[in-house]
C-alpha cells in the first residue's frame, strides 16, 4: 500500500491494525483502527504523530513512507499532538535510527517525552500560535489540552488548510487502501459514525467540555481538510467530522440528546428479563425508538455508544448478593467516568430472598442528575399487577423522552 498524498507535499501514511488486542486495554476493535501519520516536505521533513510497532503498523508505515521517497531515517522533525503510546511507542526505536531528529510538543508533552521515555535532547517546546517553517509549508500550533490528555494540540498546515487533529475527530474502523470521505459509500459513512460514536464514547466523553472549548478556538480558522490520527481523512467535507464531535460534545454537556431509550438489562433467572419485556411493551405504545443491550454479553464498549446518545435510559437488573448485579455495577461506574448527565431513567428488577439493588443504585446516580421515572421492584416472577405497573411505567419514560 502507497502514501496517499493529500496535497503537494503532504501525504498519509497509515497503518490498519487488526488484532483481538483492546484499544486502551479496554475496547474492542472488532473492525480495527488505523493508526494515522502526516508526512510534510519542503526543505526539511515532518512527520506529524508516531505510532506503536502494534500488529504490523511499522511495517506499513515504513512501506508508505517509502512510496513517497522518504523513511524515518530522512525525517528532520517528528511531532507530536499527542503522547499516549499508539501515537509514540516508537519513539525509541526512531531516535535510534535517526539521533538528529528533533522533536516537537508542547511543554507537557515535551515533559512527557523526558518522563515516559527518557530522552534529553533534540527536543522543541511549542505553545499556542508558534510556527514551524519547512522552507515551502508553515505549520502553526494550537494547545488543545484534555483531548484527551492534558499535553494534547493540533498541527495546522497554513498553505493547504489542513487539520492535522491527532485523537480529536478520530473513530475505530480500518479502512484499508481507501483513507478519504469522498472514498466512501453512504452505507460506509453510516458504519463509521457508529464507529466514532463509540470511539467518542469510549475515549473522548469525559473530556468534552474541553472539546467544546477546543472547537471555539478552532471555530476560525479556514480548514480543507481534517486529519486525524485514527480514521478516515476528510478532504470534501471536513465539516461533517466536525459538527458530529460538536454533537458528541454537547450530549453530556447540557445539549440535547437523541430522543431515544438505551435498554441496558441483566437477568439471572429470567424474571427480570419478564419484567423488561413489559416495559419494552409500554415505550413500543408510545413509539420511541429503542435500542437494547444485555449485559455481560454485550461489551460495555458499545452499551456506552448507545446510552451516550441517548435521552433515555432503562436499567434492568436482579438483586445479586444484597447490591446490584455487578454487570451492571460496572455500566454505572463507567457512566459516571464518562459523565452520563440528565438522562430519563428507569430502574426495574426482581429479587430473591431480600433486595438491596435499588438502595445501591440510587445511591451510585446521586450526583447524575438524572430525572428518574419511579423504579418497579418485585420479588421472584412478576404478578399481573407488576407486569401492569410496568408497562406504565414503560410508557412514562417514552413519554418523558418525547417532550425532551
Amino acid at each position: 500500500m502507497n502514501a496517499h498524498k493529500i496535497a503537494a507535499q503532504v501525504w498519509a501514511v497509515h497503518a490498519d491494525v487488526h488484532t483481538d488486542t483492546r484499544f486502551e486495554g479496554i475496547w474492542p476493535i472488532p473492525h480495527g483502527v488505523t493508526l494515522n501519520s502526516y508526512l510534510v516536505t519542503g526543505t526539511k521533513t515532518a512527520l506529524i504523530d508516531l505510532a506503536k510497532d502494534w500488529a504490523g503498523s511499522i511495517d506499513q508505515l515504513e512501506t508508505q513512507l517509502a512510496s513517497a521517497g522518504s523513511s524515518f531515517e530522512k525525517i528532520d522533525y517528528l511531532i507530536l499532538n499527542h503522547l499516549e503510546p499508539d501515537h509514540t511507542a516508537f519513539i525509541i526505536e526512531m531516535r535510534k535510527r535517526n539521533p538528529k531528529v528533533e522533536i516537537i510538543s508542547t511543554p507537557k508533552g515535551i515533559s512527557m517525552v523526558r518522563k515516559f521515555f527518557k530522552i534529553e535532547d533534540n527536543l522543541r517546546e511549542v505553545k499556542n500560535g508558534d510556527t514551524l517553517d519547512l522552507g515551502s509549508t508553515i505549520l502553526e500550533f494550537f494547545e488543545t489540552p484534555n483531548i484527551h490528555w492534558p499535553e494534547t494540540m493540533m498541527t495546522y498546515d497554513r498553505q493547504n488548510k489542513i487539520l492535522f487533529s491527532c485523537d480529536g475527530f478520530g473513530s475505530y474502523g480500518a479502512l484499508g487502501d481507501r483513507i478519504f470521505d469522498d472514498e466512501f459509500t453512504a452505507e460506509e459513512h453510516a458504519f463509521f459514525e457508529k464507529e466514532s460514536l463509540r470511539y467518542y464514547a469510549n475515549i473522548v466523553a469525559s473530556f468534552s467540555t474541553f472539546v467544546r472549548k477546543a472547537l471555539e478556538k478552532l471555530a476560525d480558522l479556514p480548514v480543507q481538510v481534517v486529519a486525524p490520527s485514527h480514521g478516515m481523512v476528510w478532504r470534501t467535507h471536513p465539516d461533517e467530522i466536525i459538527s458530529r464531535y460538536a454533537r458528541y460534545a454537547g450530549y453530556n454537556t447540557g445539549s440535547p440528546c437523541e430522543k431515544e431509550i438505551c435498554v441496558i438489562w441483566g437477568s439471572m433467572y429470567g424474571y427480570t428479563k419478564q419484567g423488561l419485556d413489559a416495559v419494552l411493551e409500554g415505550i413500543k405504545a408510545e413509539g420511541v425508538s429503542v435500542t437494547v443491550h444485555q449485559v455481560p454479553d454485550t461489551d460495555a464498549s458499545f452499551v456506552l455508544a448507545d446510552a451516550y446518545k441517548a435521552a433515555g435510559l432503562v436499567l434492568a437488573m436482579p438483586t445479586y448478593e444484597y447490591k446490584m448485579f455487578p454487570p451492571m455495577a460496572h455500566i454505572l461506574d463507567l457512566f459516571e467516568r464518562k459523565h452520563f448527565i440528565e438522562k430519563k431513567a428507569l430502574r426495574i428488577g426482581s429479587w430473591g430472598w431480600v433486595g438491596g439493588a435499588k438502595k445501591e443504585y440510587e445511591q451510585r446516580i446521586a450526583n447524575f442528575t438524572w430525572t428518574c421515572v419511579e423504579s418497579v421492584e418485585w420479588q421472584g416472577l412478576p404478578s399481573t399487577e407488576d407486569l401492569a405497573l410496568l408497562r406504565e411505567r414503560g410508557s412514562e419514560l417514552a413519554r418523558l423522552v418525547k417532550r425532551g
